[in-house]
């Protein structure tokens, strides 16, 4: 599953577990590095992508039993955990002063590309890109903003409801216009065709029920 979901994830496995009694495993990583995992032979069940492309790609290859299908919409943030004033980010982030900013690297991970593109979109990226720090996974980005490797962040919204209200931590969304719709896609893969297939089946239904969506919404997510 994309990095992006792994704790509203393991909060969905919760809930699937205690309505059927089974175990859900979560494996989590950038979405670009599961795909190639996955083409490699994983023995993966199911893949959760933090867009449409790596699980259409999925498909299209022939490791999947069907078509990818939106599971969530995510949202892009910009936050800061050392304290910076990150009302006026269009600015704040052109200034030397504020350091290093960390978002994920948009080869492989859907939420880089979404900050790469917004970045652009406010003409911003030539002046900041020097400073730049590329995590391979959203989840390497939230340990650099967190850690106060870095004074500024892009990253998933889902972040914010990870942590204790004692956190100060500073956020806002970007506007959904300065980048591409974040379409998580999901897809259930070749590999789950086995002893376990009804099981898997199961989850991934489980995925797109009332249920599922509304916990996913209390994690930032829009569902279709």
């Amino acid at each position: 599953m994309a990095a992006n979901a792994q704790f509203v994830l393991r909060k969905l496995a919760d809930d699937f577990k205690q309505k059927t009694g089974i175990e859900v495993e979560v494996i989590s990583g950038s979405s670009g590095k599961l795909s190639a995992q996955i083409k490699n032979g994983a023995p993966y069940d199911i893949f959760l992508s933090a867009d449409m492309d790596f699980a259409q790609s999925i498909y299209a290859d022939g490791f999947a039993l069907s078509k990818p299908r939106v599971y969530a919409l995510g949202s892009l943030i910009i936050c800061s955990a050392t304290g910076a004033d990150i009302g006026n980010w269009k600015t704040l982030i052109r200034d030397q002063k504020t350091g290093k900013i960390a978002i994920a690297n948009p080869v492989l991970a859907p939420y880089g590309k979404a900050a790469q593109q917004a970045l652009n979109y406010y003409k911003i990226y030539q002046d900041v890109s020097p400073r730049l720090v590329f995590g391979e996974s959203i989840s390497q980005v939230n340990t650099y903003v967190l850690k106060e490797v870095v004074n500024i962040g892009f990253t998933t919204e889902s972040l914010v409801y990870e942590l204790s209200a004692a956190n100060h931590f500073k956020w806002l969304k970007i506007d959904t216009r300065a980048y591409s719709p974040i379409q998580q896609g999901a897809v259930l893969l070749k590999y789950s065709n086995n002893k376990n297939f009804t099981r898997n089946k199961r989850f991934y239904d489980y995925l797109f029920s009332a249920g599922a969506k509304a916990i996913f919404g209390r994690f930032g997510y829009r569902t279709q």
